[in-house]
């Protein structure tokens, strides 16, 4: 029996995990994490599907394109489905503005896109130039990954909590590894192009805002069941994981200014993590030895801020590496 293990259990771990379940339910899956649930930085993830050439740079827009389709598929059919409850996952509908006329993926891939007049803009107090209208999906993580780990464990997979030193320690217990490990890839496997994009976030009980709001000044709202999360930051190779107070009240302050509807809200939390960036996101196979021992490694992490847009795409790309790793297990035993 072929044995497979995935390193990180954020939303591309569980992702990874889950679709090599579904490609090759003879195997045997583990996830190996130093951190679950709400340790990992997922957990803190707003949530919007928000497709966008502009982050993700160093790979083709026709592969990005490719696996935000696939996302977009994958959480729709959640969205529409008996599951909508239980995975956290729903349409809302929303804005996006911005100063210049960028390319908005939103009018290629979600629903009712369409461009934001002069006069809408003003009608919505948005001091921007450009704008698109569209109903998007908004996935809860701190529902949807409990839903993929139970998913996960039900069908077999488990789980150790553990820090991986070095990918070589894995060689004769595992026969591919699945490396989803964030940010980690720095020291792990020494990947230099791995860089964090701090991020910070308030949560405010407003239960009276019912649409998601997206600016190009890192100003916005995505509300949840039970919240609305207001952002946010992009602070580039700043390592810092704890909330800063001076950035809470300027995001709080930012926010008020956009969006006076915030009035009355009530702050009930904060959260700050790094988004593990790398240009291009790495999804790509490697073989090590060790020991005389083949060591068949599938690398799938630096997905930045964009971790729940690309994260079933390119674990589908992934899991399609994977099948040649398989491939090449088989002819090795011949």
């Amino acid at each position: 029996m072929v044995k497979i293990c995935v390193i990180g259990a954020g939303i591309v771990g569980l992702s990874s995990a889950t679709i090599t379940q579904d490609r090759f339910p003879e195997a045997t899956v583990k996830i190996i994490a130093d951190r679950f649930g709400n340790d990992t930085t997922s957990w803190g993830a707003g949530g919007l599907f928000r497709p966008s050439l502009k982050h993700i740079t160093g790979t083709s827009p026709q592969t990005v394109r490719k696996w935000c389709h696939a996302s977009w598929d994958r959480y729709i059919g959640l969205a529409q489905s008996s599951l909508a409850k239980e995975t956290g996952i729903s349409l809302v509908t929303g804005f996006v503005a911005s100063r210049e006329n960028e390319d908005f993926m939103f009018k290629e891939i979600t629903i009712n896109a369409h461009d934001l007049s002069k006069t809408e803009l003003k009608r919505l107090q948005l001091p921007y130039n450009f704008g698109v209208s569209c109903t998007t999906v908004i996935t809860e993580v701190t529902k949807y990954m409990p839903w993929l780990m139970k998913r996960f464990q039900e069908r077999g997979g488990t789980l150790e909590q553990r820090t991986i030193k070095n990918l070589n320690e894995l060689a004769g217990e595992f026969d591919i590894v699945i490396n989803c490990c964030g940010f980690a890839a720095l020291d792990l496997v020494g990947d230099k192009k791995v860089y964090p994009i701090r991020g910070q976030l308030v949560k405010v009980k407003a239960p009276w805002i019912k649409h998601w709001y997206l600016t190009s000044d890192n100003t916005y709202l995505i509300p949840h069941c039970d919240c609305v999360i207001i952002g946010g930051c992009r602070q580039k190779n700043n390592f810092s994981t704890s909330v800063d107070p001076e950035m809470s009240a300027d995001i709080m302050m930012r926010a008020k200014k956009l969006f006076p509807q915030l009035e009355g809200a009530e702050v009930i939390g904060e959260w700050a993590g790094l988004r593990p960036c790398r240009s291009p996101p790495r999804i790509e196979k490697e073989f090590l030895f060790s020991q005389g021992r083949k060591l068949r490694i599938v690398h799938n992490y630096g997905h930045g801020a964009n971790g729940i847009t690309l994260s079933w795409g390119t674990s589908l790309d992934a899991v399609d590496l994977v099948e040649e790793c398989m491939n090449d297990l088989r002819t090795s035993k011949l």
